[in-house]
């Protein structure tokens, strides 16, 4: 099969690819139920705008929504149009109005600069191949005092931490066995 390129990804989803892993991570939540959990260890708090850069099928988009409640905003970021519908059904069939889904073009998300109190990459930093372009524009679009959390196992911990730091505009915040969280470093430039 035959991929256009695209800037952001390493090779895009097909329909038929992301239906194949929406059916195995519904598997694996029936078998270990643990978004949830895993969710409610981040510390998400109600009234906070939290973005799921990379949202997939939306497995963690409707914690994040059930977490920041009413007051607060869940933004679900991808690049594949299937998987912003997925997870607006899933938001949908949970009742809930507190979201705002994005089709993000390369790096390029279109949030204004300073939206987020928190923002997850969840399992999707293998697929990013300039790891610095994907850093500055999560810079950009978190407030001063924002985490960025990396939570997955496909890129080792130790690779991520050194990408991270390279970058130069992220500094270490916490690190525990379920993620590891940054801050944005105070004194840098937006990238424009």
């Amino acid at each position: 099969m035959m991929y256009e390129k695209v800037p952001f990804l390493q090779k895009r989803f097909s329909n038929r690819e992301f239906k194949l892993m929406q059916l195995f991570y519904r598997f694996v939540d029936h078998v270990h139920p643990h978004v949830r959990t895993r969710a409610e260890v981040f510390g998400v708090k109600k009234g906070q705008v939290v973005i799921d850069y990379g949202c997939g099928p939306g497995r963690y988009a409707v914690e994040f929504a059930r977490l920041v409640g009413a007051d607060g905003k869940l933004i679900a970021i991808d690049l594949v149009e299937i998987a912003l519908q997925e997870t607006q059904k899933k938001l949908e069939a949970g009742s809930f109005s507190n979201y705002e889904l994005v089709l993000a073009h390369g790096y390029d998300t279109g949030i204004e600069n300073d939206t987020a109190d928190a923002v997850f990459a969840i399992d999707m930093f293998h697929h990013v191949p300039d790891t610095n372009a994907f850093l500055q524009e999560v810079y950009r679009i978190a407030k001063p005092d924002a985490l960025l959390f990396f939570s997955g196992g496909h890129t080792l911990r130790k690779s991520l931490k050194a990408k991270v730091d390279q970058s130069g505009i992220w500094e270490l915040a916490e690190e525990r066995s379920e993620y590891v969280a940054y801050r944005a470093k105070a004194g840098i430039p937006v990238p424009l």
